[in-house]
C-alpha cells in the first residue's frame, strides 16, 4: 500500500528529476514552444517542495492536491494549469484514504489524465503530454516500471508527429521532428513513481 510518504517521495523525486533535466526541457521547448518549459517547471517544483517540507499533508491525495496548487499558482504557461490539474483531479479522486493500492493510484491518474484531456482539448497523437500519460496510465496496472517504459516509448513517438495542439501547433509542418517537451516531462513524472517506490 502506498501512503503519504510514498506520495511526497515522488513529487520529490519529481523535483530532483526536473532539476536535472531543465536544460534539456528548455531545449526541446525551444524549436516548437517559449524555450521556458524547463526553467517553469523548475520554479513549479521548487514550489511544490517547499510547501510539501511547509504543510506535511497526511494522506495520498492531499498530498497531490496541494502539489497540484502550487503548480496552478507558481509555473507559468500551459504547463502550470495542466501539471496542476493533472496533480489535483489525481488527488481528489484519491480522496481521504490514509494508504491506497497501486490499482487505487491508477484509477485515479486516469481521471486526472482525463481532466487534463479536456482542459487542453488533446488527444494520443496530437503530440501534447497526453502522448507519454495515456500509455502510462494504461500499463500502470502492471507495474510502476512498465508504465515508466510506456510513457518513454510515448515521449519518443512524439517526434515524426504534427502537433495539432498547443504552441507547437502554431508551426504547422515545422513541429514535425522534434520531441515534445510536455511528453518528455511527462515521462520523467512517471519514471519518478519507480524511483518513489525504489527507496
Amino acid at each position: 500500500m502506498l501512503d503519504a510518504d510514498f506520495f511526497r517521495r515522488w513529487m520529490t523525486a519529481c523535483a530532483a528529476s526536473v532539476e536535472r533535466e531543465a536544460d534539456r526541457l528548455t531545449a526541446l521547448d525551444s524549436p516548437i514552444g517559449d524555450a521556458d518549459h524547463g526553467t517553469n517547471l523548475q520554479r513549479g517544483f521548487r514550489a511544490v517542495t517547499a510547501a510539501l517540507e511547509r504543510e506535511a499533508p497526511t494522506t495520498p491525495g492531499a498530498v497531490l492536491t496541494l502539489a497540484g496548487r502550487q503548480l496552478i499558482s507558481s509555473v507559468g504557461g500551459a504547463s502550470g494549469p495542466l501539471y496542476g490539474t493533472l496533480l489535483r483531479r489525481t488527488g481528489k479522486a484519491l480522496g481521504d484514504a490514509a494508504e491506497v493500492s497501486e490499482e487505487q493510484l491508477a484509477e485515479a491518474l486516469r481521471a486526472g489524465v482525463d481532466a487534463v484531456r479536456a482542459l487542453g482539448g488533446a488527444a494520443p497523437g496530437d503530440k501534447t503530454m497526453v502522448d507519454a500519460l495515456v500509455p502510462a496510465v494504461e500499463a500502470l496496472s502492471t507495474s510502476f516500471a512498465a508504465a515508466k517504459d510506456a510513457a518513454d516509448e510515448g515521449a519518443i513517438a512524439t517526434t515524426p508527429m504534427l502537433a495539432r495542439k498547443g504552441r507547437a501547433s502554431y508551426l504547422g509542418e515545422r513541429s514535425v521532428g522534434h520531441q515534445d517537451p510536455g511528453a518528455t516531462s511527462s515521462a520523467l513524472i512517471v519514471a519518478a513513481l519507480e524511483e518513489a517506490d525504489g527507496e
